[in-house]
């Protein structure tokens, strides 16, 4: 941990998941960036309470988020208003993510995976031989895709979910993550500083070094070479080539850092552009490919769990007592 960090007790992510709420902190006003790329942000209405563990658009116009209780909501404008939509389920629900319009699918836990082929308008379930709870999604087709989640448990179908295969990750630690860019290419993350990668679609995963043990709750790749996970205490790590080396750059405490942020999830939008969300509605953004972050302060009052960008201009975070926050860059 770099000279002058806070050090402070770990937080251990599967307690969000039984909506034990993490302290929550009021930060400094936001102050806005340089006129030329302003960042804009947007309490949007949901008419909900609920935590809202992920958020996924496809579009700046379609968008989906889900939390406890089996909650799913749906917008079709941007986020100006939200729906209610009927999941068939109480379950705590902790990601969604869309194929195409139609093609869904939730996750949660106690082994949940549901499917719609309708937008979300009804929801199925889906048979898997497990009861662990599942924290991460990635499809790569309407066809192919994976879910990662407690005990090591990675699960792949090549027929939308119609069947769901145990994939060997020769761990025990809770994966919280996964991202595939190809049918081949994919990485999970995890409990404990676990990172495992795969090139042949999953058939086989083989550990990587990041020379930390922290937990890892997010992993994202803007290219094949070049990716990005985050978890506990600020910690933040960056490969560009593929994983094999991970470099350490992991936020420091601030002048006016009372304990390191756990940062939660992480998106880019190019090489260059990135951002991550963590507890006490902490955002960072980078615009150097990571090199240096900028801390844009508390953009809510509660801790923020999801985040999607469907184009470089505009993004929506998610959090606990329903809060959605619109992010959009411009004058």
């Amino acid at each position: 941990m770099p000279a002058g960090s806070c050090h402070r007790a770990v937080v251990v992510f599967p307690r969000t998941f039984l909506t034990v709420a993490l302290s929550t902190v009021l930060a400094a006003p936001f102050s806005g960036l340089a006129a030329e790329s302003a960042l804009t942000t947007t309490l949007q209405k949901t008419g909900s309470e609920v935590t809202l563990m992920s958020v996924h658009f496809r579009d700046t116009h379609i968008g989906w988020a889900v939390g406890s209780g089996g909650t799913v909501l749906k917008t079709i404008d941007g986020g100006q208003k939200w729906k209610k939509q009927s999941s068939g389920t109480t379950i705590l629900l902790t990601g969604v993510l869309f194929a195409d319009e139609k093609a869904g699918w939730i996750i949660g836990a106690n082994g949940t995976i549901r499917a719609s082929r309708d937008g979300g308008v009804t929801w199925a379930p889906q048979v898997v031989d497990t009861q662990v709870p599942l924290y991460g999604i990635s499809f790569v087709s309407p066809q192919e895709g994976w879910v990662v989640g407690g005990n090591g448990t990675i699960l792949h179908t090549i027929d939308g979910g119609s069947h769901w295969t145990d994939q060997s990750s020769s761990t025990t630690a809770a994966l919280y993550a996964v991202h595939f860019l190809t049918p081949l290419r994919g990485t999970t993350v995890g409990a404990v500083g676990t990172v495992l990668s795969t090139e042949d679609g999953g058939a086989t995963w083989t550990a990587q070094e990041t020379q930390g043990s922290v937990t890892l709750f997010d992993v994202y790749f803007s290219d094949p070479s070049t990716g990005w996970v985050v978890g506990n205490a600020g910690a933040m790590f960056h490969t560009t080539d593929g994983g094999n080396r991970w470099v350490d750059r992991t936020l420091p405490c601030t002048k006016t850092c009372r304990r390191l942020t756990d940062l939660l999830r992480v998106r880019f939008t190019d090489a260059k552009t990135g951002w991550t969300v963590g507890e006490r509605g902490m955002l960072y953004r980078t615009t150097d490919g990571g090199f240096t972050w900028q801390e844009h302060g508390a953009i809510a009052n509660v801790s923020l769990f999801g985040l999607s960008f469907p184009e470089a201009l505009q993004g929506w975070a998610s959090g606990e007592k329903g809060t959605i926050v619109h992010l959009k860059i411009g004058r």
